[in-house]
């Protein structure tokens, strides 16, 4: 017997809602935890011109939160109308909407803060004799003391809505969270000072300084010596910034900064592009530390895409993302031992060795593997240079008349090698080979240890990108196309980046509306899964710039050539060949990591070396 069919309720009555249930959906948005309420109220003090800026905190912002500035301050007549819904002094009309450049605009925080606390507000500004004080709740004005400025307390959180409450974390969690919202802002505004009090005793504070100051200050002195500044102008657009160094990076992606305009953001468009500067120098899942500042004209950029303001989007995604990945990969491009050398970075691409006497030995290439590509013959006067120190080096004493030449003895004895010159290398001069695996090289700090493949392997790899250019990879046609079932996104990016898919040697072409086939691989990818890799190269496509990706696909190849073309362990090379790569590494880009973010050398100094053998105590 048939089940009887569930009876349908009557259609509910639409209706308007009332204020206070606004209030509170209006609160969910905006309000999250305490660090919400610090990081809205942090935002108007700054937006009122203040240069000093103090945070007090109860039981992680839970109990209380307090935020003071030395702003303009908020005129008695119109703290009743800040407390309302929309009601801002930031913007007037949709232009300004479009082009705003302060911190807050949506006129919804202290409204909304105020619909899950007690909160008051006592301001006064440089013409009035005394302060103003309102009470949120009651509307209540009356008359107190202060100096110019504005003071926001906040008691009581969620305490009308006890359900939300029990969603917060321990109070420790949640002043981590309040402070961590006053960092991002202290990064920001350096010229800003800024305290941050907990149950009485001072936490952290920031005095206004310079940019590289405060970054130091509220990241540590180890993260200015870890990374390295750049700058980066393309038309409207400016960055500037640090980009940690790949040997810094971190297990988790807790040092990642960026701002648009001064404003804390979290974009997937801009991590996509520093990510994949880092992808060829970073080892495994590592995650890179960077700050980043982004200038942008306001109108080429929405700010009102999120009520918590952390999201925004830009007009020209595409543009935003291949500047800031060719700003982070300009700042990662020198390594430690060519800025130690002075060396150009313009002379990386030019395979310029000082060693000019000595030639590297190259594994023999196999077939479809890409040999060693040699270097582009330096000039006369750098011939010259570098071979009379070569020589002055290398080369044993001229006997005199008076002296005859000391025969060769026959035991082995000690021989004594010439001090380095006041010019010396970097990477110093090689003494000695370890099992066909590592150089040793003696420098002024003391030893360095090479590893033979991985340092030959970021040498021939950045000369096969230098002399790629707009050359197509080498393709392969497949006897039997592969054709998998395809969305309609991928089959429309299929169709549109036809030409850039063909120049990594892929031949993709739609059999339906729904349907791909592929019909070329890349020769030297016989063994790679080529649906998964089609399928990651056009969502890319579709969604970042096509031509990064194009060249960030075009390396992944070069790097299994480089691999394939480096020389391999277990191969004995001679003090010149050694030398030579040294060099070399002196004047490559990128030559402290191998292809695959591995260490290519190690710096041990006499003080380690002392301590190894308790020498000095």
């Amino acid at each position: 017997m048939d089940s009887p069919l569930p009876e349908v309720s009557a259609p509910r009555t639409i209706r308007e809602l009332p204020d206070e249930l606004i209030s509170q959906i209006a609160a969910g948005e905006v309000v999250e935890r305490p660090a919400s309420v610090v990081r809205e109220l942090v935002d108007n003090a700054l937006d009122s011109g203040a240069r000093n800026v103090l945070v007090k905190l109860m039981a992680g912002g839970v109990r209380s939160i307090v935020v003071e500035d030395d702003g303009c301050g908020i005129p008695a007549a119109q703290l009743p109308l800040a407390l309302k819904r929309h009601a801002t002094s930031k913007i007037a009309s949709l232009n300004e909407l479009e082009s705003v450049a302060t911190m807050g605009f949506r006129g919804e925080a202290l409204a909304a803060i105020a619909s899950v606390s007690e909160m008051s507000i006592a301001s006064r500004t440089a013409d009035a004799s005394h302060a103003h004080r309102i009470d949120a709740r009651s509307g209540e004005l009356c008359a107190a003391a202060r100096s110019r400025g504005t003071s926001v307390e906040v008691r009581e959180l969620f305490f009308s809505t006890p359900a939300r409450r029990k969603f917060l974390k321990t109070d420790a969690t949640e002043l981590a969270h309040c402070v961590e919202a006053v960092r991002r802002h202290a990064l920001a505004r350096p010229d800003v000072g800024f305290a941050i009090w907990h149950e009485g005793k001072l936490v952290d504070q920031w005095r206004a300084a310079s940019s590289e100051q405060r970054i130091a200050d509220v990241l540590g002195a180890d993260f200015n010596e870890d990374s390295r500044a750049f700058e980066h102008s393309a038309g409207p657009l400016a960055l500037t910034g640090r980009a940690g160094l790949p040997e810094a990076a971190r297990s988790r992606a807790d040092q990642q900064y960026v701002w648009v305009n001064g404003r804390y953001v979290r974009d997937k468009l801009i991590s996509h592009a520093i990510r994949s500067a880092y992808e060829d120098v970073l080892h495994g899942q590592r995650q890179p530390s960077y700050v980043l500042f982004i200038e942008i004209a306001p109108e080429l950029v929405d700010v009102n895409v999120h009520p918590t303001k952390i999201e925004v989007r830009f007009r020209d995604g595409r543009a935003i993302h291949q500047s800031v990945r060719r700003a982070f990969i300009d700042a990662l491009a020198s390594s430690r031992s060519a800025e130690a050398a002075g060396v150009e970075s313009a002379m990386a691409p030019l395979g310029f060795a000082p060693t000019a006497a000595a030639t590297l030995y190259v594994a023999e290439p196999r077939q479809g593997h890409a040999a060693y590509v040699p270097p582009v013959p330096p000039t006369a006067e750098q011939v010259r240079l570098s071979l009379e120190q070569h020589e002055a080096l290398w080369r044993p004493a001229e006997p005199t008349e008076s002296a005859p030449p000391t025969p060769i003895p026959t035991a082995p004895a000690v021989t004594l090698k010439p001090v380095l010159p006041d010019q010396d290398w970097p990477l110093g001069r090689a003494i000695a080979q370890i099992q066909g695996v590592y150089i040793l090289a003696e420098n002024r700090q003391g030893l360095v240890i090479v590893d033979m493949h991985a340092a030959h392997e970021r040498v021939v790899y950045e000369r096969l990108k230098a002399r790629l250019g707009a050359t197509q990879i080498e393709s392969q046609p497949l006897l039997i196309p592969i054709s998998f079932a395809a969305t309609a996104e991928e089959v429309a990016a299929a169709e549109q980046h036809a030409t850039t898919l063909a120049q990594l040697g892929l031949d993709v072409a739609p059999l339906s509306v729904r349907t791909l086939a592929v019909r070329s691989r890349p020769a030297l990818l016989a063994a790679s899964d080529l649906v998964a890799l089609t399928r990651e190269l056009l969502a890319e496509m579709a969604q970042f710039d096509a031509s990064s990706v194009l060249e960030r696909a075009q390396h992944e190849i070069l790097a299994t050539m480089a691999c394939h073309g480096a020389v391999r362990a277990n191969r004995q090379l001679t003090l010149d060949e050694m030398n030579a790569l040294l060099r070399d590494m002196e004047a490559t880009e990128r030559a402290d990591q191998c292809n695959h973010g591995r260490p290519t050398w190690r710096q041990l100094d006499m003080r380690e070396l002392d301590a190894l053998f308790l020498r000095g105590r």
